[in-house]
């Protein structure tokens, strides 16, 4: 896994590393990780320690990376000697050569080559530093003129390269002529290699053998095998994948960083989603057979280059979501409680001492429709969603109703605090639900509700309102909402005494 530190990292980022991760691991090989940073310029402050922050919630930290390993630094920018010793041994073999082409140079050559209609780059009789005399060179050296180095590709014009790709099969592209920069400006302090050589030493050095990237890396195959070659190197496997998508109204296109917050593994880590359920999806979508398979059954299944389709997967969220719920509902109370006090920690601190105040009463409330039952609630996809999904059970997080509040469907103030004062002044914390509940239907008879929505709907005016209003009287009361959990269940885990502050409350 070789991410640039130019910014978060994408969920692509994570797709690629689980990829490479279940290939290594299954062959006996080494997965690891290096951090591509000779683009300085573009350099994020922060991104690294994002990767390692982003890989360690994901559970895919790297078997090497930097301070971890027998082939480091695992980062570009503290291998510049290394590089620069192979720059020097293909000036010597005369396989790469001093370019000291200026900006307006370069820019006249591509203006030129447009005018001409010809393929534009740096090439043939257009590589105008390629066939310099020596002593030309030498004297812009001894004047300290910027230079580049420009790898000499031995490509003719028009000539064909193919090669196999693990995912595509045999795919055949025109090879690189173009003499690509290899070592950048000279006047810089950092001496940095691009990208396209940068990798072919590491890749050499670091024993690769298979490298997992994206497919907008095949167009550069090409000059990749030419780099190997020229250095002796063996080149290795490449599979490159396809990009996540994103439907859009009328087409898809590729999940972006700019458009998109779901592209960044922020956006996951934030909402709290369970790791182990982005992953679930994640292998859904290298893999379309793992998706039919549980959890479980699916981790111990392998992931297989050959299944990795060329259109790019799509990203839904809501499918995301689905996923989520089903794999928390599996999940104990101990479990889940553990799982958000750490994401609470990072991301939602005020509800941490919540938490360690009355860990009793959270497992309670994530056992009510859950424990025991062969449908579990599956209102809790993600960590985020605990406080609106439970923040009711606890005092520290709920606020009081009053007899006026919009969510009591309009019923009037004077109705709401006679029913409430009632329930207070008779209330019995009963065991049996049907007893339970029966508290609220023998009210809801003397304060003139109808027995039945359908009773009162056919005589609206001579009734407040029907044995679901003042059910709904008592729910809102007791958990600020209109939808919640069974309500004896709910009051059950509340205790008498929050019962009857919070249904007080409604009676003032």
């Amino acid at each position: 896994m070789a991410p640039s530190p130019t910014g978060s990292v994408h969920i692509g980022g994570i797709y690629v590393a689980m990829i490479d991760r279940d290939l290594a691991r299954r062959s006996g090989g080494v997965y690891l990780l290096r951090v591509e940073d000779t683009d300085q310029s573009r350099e994020v402050k922060g991104a690294v320690e994002q990767f390692g922050h982003a890989f360690a919630y994901f559970g895919l930290s790297a078997d090497e990376q930097e301070g971890r390993g027998e082939y480091g630094p695992y980062q570009q920018s503290a291998r510049q000697e290394i590089y620069l010793a192979y720059v020097r041994e293909l000036l010597r073999e005369g396989k790469a050569y001093f370019c000291f082409a200026t900006e307006t140079e370069l820019a006249d050559i591509r203006r030129r080559q447009e005018a001409l209609k010809v393929p534009t780059g740096y090439y043939g009789d257009w590589a105008i530093w390629r066939d310099a005399d020596p002593a030309d060179v030498r004297s812009r050296l001894d004047e300290g003129a910027p230079y580049v180095v420009r790898f000499r590709s031995p490509a003719a014009a028009g000539a064909r390269r193919s090669f196999a790709d693990l995912i595509r099969g045999r795919l055949e592209h025109d090879d690189n002529r173009n003499d690509v920069v290899i070592l950048k400006s000279s006047d810089k302090t950092l001496r940095l290699p691009t990208y396209h050589f940068a990798h072919v030493v590491d890749d050499h050095l670091m024993r690769v053998n298979l490298v997992v990237r994206g497919e907008e890396w095949i167009s550069s195959v090409p000059v990749h095998l030419q780099l190997f070659e020229a250095l002796g190197f063996e080149p290795p496997a490449y599979a490159h994948i396809a990009p996540l998508m994103k439907q859009t109204p009328g087409s898809k296109r590729k999940l972006s960083k700019r458009k998109d917050q779901e592209s960044g593994v922020d956006f996951y880590m934030a909402a709290g989603y369970p790791a182990e359920a982005v992953l679930y999806y994640l292998r859904g979508l290298a893999n379309g057979r793992l998706a039919e398979l549980p959890p479980a059954q699916a981790f111990d299944e392998p992931i297989r280059l050959a299944e990795c389709g060329v259109a790019g997967p799509l990203v839904d969220i809501a499918k995301l979501e689905d996923i989520s719920a089903d794999y928390v509902a599996t999940m104990s109370g101990e479990q889940i409680l553990s799982a958000v006090r750490e994401w609470a920690a990072s991301y939602d601190p005020g509800l941490v001492p919540v938490l360690d105040a009355e860990p009793e009463r959270a497992l309670t409330a994530l056992a009510v429709e859950r424990d025991g039952v062969d449908n579990p609630r599956k209102d809790l996809r993600k960590w985020s969603d605990f406080r609106s999904a439970y923040g009711f059970f606890f005092s520290q997080l709920f606020t009081v109703v009053p007899a006026d509040d919009d969510r009591l469907g309009g019923l009037k103030a004077d109705v709401v605090r006679a029913f409430t004062g009632d329930f207070v002044d008779s209330y019995r914390h009963l065991e049996d639900p049907q007893e339970w509940f029966g508290q609220i239907r023998s009210l809801a008879a003397k304060h003139g509700f109808a027995a039945t929505p359908k009773e009162y709907k056919k005589n609206p005016d001579a009734y407040p309102g029907s044995i679901r209003e003042a059910s709904q009287l008592i729910r809102v009361a007791l958990t600020g909402s209109t939808r919640s959990p069974d309500l004896f269940a709910v009051a059950r885990a509340l205790g008498p005494e929050e019962v009857l502050h919070r249904v007080s409350a409604m009676s003032r």
